[in-house]
């Protein structure tokens, strides 16, 4: 049997990017998924996609309750909506502070909440949230994404003290610069999108960016019911750019 066999799992952002890797890992492992996004054509075949904006509650509410209907109860949830942001705190306004904070903290929020309610009918709870290295690292020009994700991971660790005598474990993944539609489209925002991709493979010690595959295999370990003593934590999946200091070549 597979690790997830029987085991039913909602996936925010699934249709793209780190999502997609981790509903098509999830499936693989045996899991019947449902993506959420607000275009799910891109989702991997064999999920159930549901057309849903993390920045609505009432179009969330509505599909949870659909997903649970679909997959017959609830035990995983992923939490991979998001946007990023490029600029000092001079750079982005109010509207636009306002716009990614909704999406990236009070949307991982939104479904989080929402889920609660059939997550605490599941033996194998869990939340696993997408957060990054910018929660903890100053990465430059990145003032307000650095900010959402930095309330990412304090949500992480007050929603798993909240919810651990529930029965529901409370994860996070911090990625490096992960090579996805997500980070092509930020480059496009720079003078010079090449050098700029170069320089982001050359922030991580490795030399590359990490791939939406590895993000979903640490996705996949936090959500198994093998990890049921792992709750509270951040896994860093990032190419050595949080604790290595390689010196250059």
């Amino acid at each position: 049997m597979n690790r997830f066999d029987g085991l039913t799992a909602v996936v925010t952002g699934g249709a793209s990017g780190i999502g997609r890797a981790t509903a098509q890992a999830l499936l693989a492992a045996g899991a019947a998924v449902v993506v959420l996004d607000r275009n799910v054509e891109g989702r991997p075949d064999g999920t159930t996609g549901i057309v849903a904006d993390v920045t609505d509650r009432v179009q969330i509410r509505a599909a949870i309750q659909s997903a649970v209907a679909d997959l017959g109860g609830l035990d995983i949830v992923v939490n991979c909506a998001g946007v990023s942001a490029v600029g000092t705190v001079e750079d982005n306004d109010d509207n636009e502070w306002a716009r990614v904070l909704d999406i990236n903290v009070t949307g991982t929020a939104r479904v989080s909440a929402e889920a609660l309610p059939y997550l605490r009918n599941s033996r194998s709870a869990v939340i696993v949230n997408v957060c990054s290295i910018a929660a903890l690292n100053g990465l430059p020009a990145r003032a307000l994404y650095s900010s959402t994700k930095g309330t990412v991971l304090a949500l992480t660790f007050a929603m798993a003290t909240d919810h651990v005598r529930e029965g529901i474990r409370v994860n996070c993944v911090s990625p490096g610069t992960v090579a996805t539609e997500f980070v092509e489209n930020m480059l496009q925002n720079f003078a010079d999108p090449e050098a700029e991709r170069r320089a982001l493979n050359a922030r991580q010690a490795t030399g590359r960016m990490v791939t939406p595959e590895e993000v979903a295999s640490g996705i996949l370990y936090l959500a198994s019911p093998d990890s049921g003593s792992t709750t509270g934590i951040a896994l860093e999946i990032d190419g050595g750019v949080t604790h290595l200091r390689p010196r250059p070549i």
